[in-house]
């Protein structure tokens, strides 16, 4: 007997004795690990509900919540309805009535078509449903208690579903506890029924939270298609006096687009007023979303983002939709021709409606004249007149290359003479004595960006923003802790009214902006009353600082983590901190340095980023003597 003959005879012996390994795992552990997957907070389960409500041709739905989704999400509406053998079969694992072969797959055009929520939903709560098909035959019932049924039966008479779910992850409470604050889930809610509610206006939409009125839209005629999404996204996100909305429609036989787009002055500082929506189904896919930004190009300040909801609906061959457990990314089979598509349709409309010049068709210029003749005649000497001067009654001829290296000349005379003002970007020395910054010597800033400096062992180097941002955040910390932010009242009270998911997380806020010196006071219809800023704020521009507080206080939470009072002083130090691109006083440089260096962590920004990079005079003496 081979040794290898030998190690299988053992690995025979020991499976015989310890038995088989690998086994079929029961239905309820299964369904509970599927519920990982698709149900992660209450609004995953309120994203699945909703879009099976709008599967069954309901055009009105109604969500209730209790604590932010956990003890309560039900969710009502006008379809239409199950009979009792679909009503029982729906929460068995992969029961669905949207696909049936592998082919329909490749011709996916419902919302939902797993056949998983349901059956993950009721594994990790308790369910009651009742469902109709009329208004006059009996309805049926069932309830469900951790994916175990309970009860079912006939039911009152009613045309359409009604689907509670109650007590949300009671028994897997390591995922109960991993729930985050009540407003965060409860804003988390409202962001998924905004996006819902968008993609179908035709629908209309109420939201309860312990008995008061969230949000409530009217659905509109399907005859308004253009006018109605936009009362719709009116109705959803205030966008801000004199914003006007821009239409996008245009179709080949490969892919049509169509939705609306903001004005360029409506745009944000953060992201999170981009909806993307491919055949009706809300994706994120940022290369398809940068073809949107590419053609706000030149319209837009760096770091904005445009506001816009626009629907791609192409043929369900060319698009994958199963890549994702949510359902919440999408491949394409030809993701450039979508992209090319897209930014050609977005910039057109642009164009259109700004009266923005398309300058992709545009031709060289040719015998372009710069005007310069009066500056030629006074700097170059006339091979035609040995004065120097033009022959009377000539008009010298020369090319836009023979102006710009006069220019070049001049420009690098004027330099070395220390006349010539360089353009904004480019480094600026800045005479200590003349403009009173101290006793260190210079300050330069360099591209609008970072400060320099010379200090006695060599160079430091300044990041403006980050160093901003530093001691902002450290201000911000201390008004938090003893709640004294200094406030300038507003003469007249001003109202904004905000999104319902916004208003949802700005209540919650509430308490600690005041304390940073806001005077906010919330009422009714997701409105508040500002009647104090912060000092440092000038007024009127309280819409757009409370929204960027808004954003980057999500952005913080979802992608760092963070919540709380270190979330709020963070977001308000990334708000008001000077941006790179910024053009300082020296008197502002100076500033900067010394508050900088009066924080507790000076050397590090908010978000770990170093403000302070030193070069000694022995670094840069070495990097200079480098000889190949």
């Amino acid at each position: 007997m081979s040794e290898r003959q030998g190690v299988r005879k053992e690995q025979s012996l020991v499976m015989e004795e310890v038995g088989n390994i690998i086994q079929v795992m029961p239905l309820s552990l299964a369904n509970k690990i599927a519920a990982g997957e698709v149900v992660q907070r209450p609004a995953s389960a309120v994203k699945e509900l909703v879009e099976n409500a709008l599967d069954a041709g309901a055009d009105d739905i109604q969500l209730l919540l209790k604590d932010a989704g956990s003890s309560l999400i039900q969710v009502i509406d006008n379809g239409c309805g199950m009979s009792p053998s679909d009503a029982l079969l729906s929460f068995e694992r992969h029961a669905t009535s949207k696909i049936r072969t592998v082919e329909d797959l490749e011709a996916i055009h419902t919302l939902g078509f797993r056949g998983e929520a349901l059956a993950s939903i009721a594994s990790v709560s308790q369910v009651e449903l009742r469902s109709g098909t009329s208004g006059e035959a009996p309805a049926f019932m069932i309830r469900m208690d951790g994916g175990e049924l309970v009860e079912d039966g006939p039911a009152a008479p009613m045309q359409g579903t009604s689907i509670a779910i109650r007590n949300l992850f009671f028994n897997v409470p390591a995922r109960r506890n991993f729930l985050k604050r009540p407003q965060t889930e409860l804003k988390h809610i409202l962001d998924m029924i905004q996006v819902l509610a968008l993609s179908h206006p035709s629908v209309g939409f109420r939201v309860e939270h312990e008995g008061n009125m969230l949000l409530e839209v009217e659905k509109v005629s399907v005859e308004e298609s253009d006018t109605g999404l936009k009362r719709r996204a009116a109705d959803l996100i205030p966008i801000g006096k004199g914003s006007t909305l821009i239409s996008v429609e245009e179709s080949t036989s490969y892919l049509a687009v169509r939705g609306i787009l903001g004005a360029p002055e409506s745009a944000r500082r953060t992201r999170g007023q981009q909806f993307l929506f491919v055949n009706g189904r809300y994706v994120k896919h940022r290369y398809i979303e940068h073809a949107v930004l590419s053609a706000f190009e030149y319209l837009l300040p760096e770091g904005s983002y445009p506001f816009f909801v626009l629907f791609l609906d192409i043929d369900p061959r060319h698009v994958d939709v199963n890549v994702h457990p949510t359902k919440a990314e999408v491949k394409f089979d030809d993701e450039r021709g979508v992209y090319g598509m897209l930014r050609a349709v977005v910039r057109r409309a642009l164009g259109t409606s700004l009266g923005t010049p398309d300058i992709s068709q545009a031709q060289p210029l040719h015998h372009l004249d710069l005007g310069l003749a009066d500056r030629f005649q006074s700097a170059t000497p006339s091979s035609q007149n040995p004065s120097g001067g033009l022959q009377s009654g000539h008009r010298p001829s020369y090319s836009a290359d023979s102006a710009t290296s006069w220019l070049t000349g001049a420009a690098s005379k004027s330099l070395y003479e220390g006349a010539v003002t360089l353009p904004a970007g480019q480094s600026r020395p800045v005479d200590s004595a003349k403009d009173g910054v101290g006793e260190e010597g210079l300050l330069w800033q360099l591209h609008d960006t970072y400060i320099l400096t010379q200090i006695r062992s060599g160079l430091v180097i300044i990041e403006q923003q980050a160093a901003h941002e530093r001691i902002l955040y450290e201000q911000a910390l201390s008004c938090l802790k003893e709640g004294f932010g200094l406030s300038q009242q507003l003469l007249f009270p001003r109202e904004i009214e905000f999104s319902a998911a916004d208003y949802a997380l700005l209540e919650s806020l509430l308490p600690d902006l005041n304390r940073l010196g806001f005077d906010v006071e919330p009422k009714k219809k997701n409105k508040v009353s500002v009647r104090g800023v912060p000092a440092d704020i000038s007024t009127g521009d309280e819409r757009s600082v409370l929204d960027e507080i808004i954003d980057q206080y999500r952005l913080f939470e979802r992608v760092d983590g963070l919540s709380g009072q270190e979330n709020l002083a963070r977001s308000v130090a990334r708000r008001g901190a000077v941006r790179s691109g910024n053009t300082l006083s020296p008197r502002e440089m100076r500033a900067l340095i010394d508050q900088l260096f009066q924080c507790e962590s000076p050397y590090v920004g908010p978000d770990g980023r170093p403000t302070i990079i030193t070069m000694s005079g022995e670094e840069l003496r070495e990097r200079f003597d480098q000889r190949p």
